[in-house]
């Protein structure tokens, strides 16, 4: 089986709507999803899920992005923030066997945007388990 960790970007008022349509829409595995808070703007929410390729629909969910896990300092960043982070930590260098110290990243989503790049600490809003 082939997994991607996708990232829905919610709000605190659309949440349940959301997460009826992610289940609606995808395969979910391993059983969880994890809606993350941005602590600097409670409203923001970002919900992370695994899902099953095989079964993945035609069009994806709006606001949604495919992104990767550092589990050692729970990081979520998609490859475009990664060789953005990179340059910025490597002297504007983009190598991609330079190794980051996650640790200054722990609990973030690492993003880019028309602003550049974004660090967004989070902490858990919710855990959803499924049977």
């Amino acid at each position: 089986m082939k997994t991607q960790l996708l990232c829905t970007f919610a709000e605190t008022e659309n949440l349940q709507d959301i997460l009826q349509k992610i289940r609606e829409n995808y395969k979910i595995v391993y059983n969880y999803i994890y809606v993350l808070q941005n602590k600097t703007n409670i409203d923001e929410l970002y919900i992370t899920y695994n899902i099953d390729v095989e079964f993945k629909p035609d069009i994806q969910l709006a606001n949604t992005i495919l992104v990767h896990r550092k589990k050692q300092s729970n990081s979520l960043y998609t490859i475009n923030a990664l060789n953005q982070l990179i340059k910025e930590e490597n002297g504007g260098v983009l190598d991609t066997s330079f190794s980051l110290d996650w640790e200054k990243f722990k609990n973030c989503i690492i993003l880019t945007g028309a602003t550049g790049i974004r660090k967004i600490p989070t902490r858990i809003f919710q855990k959803i388990e499924f049977n």
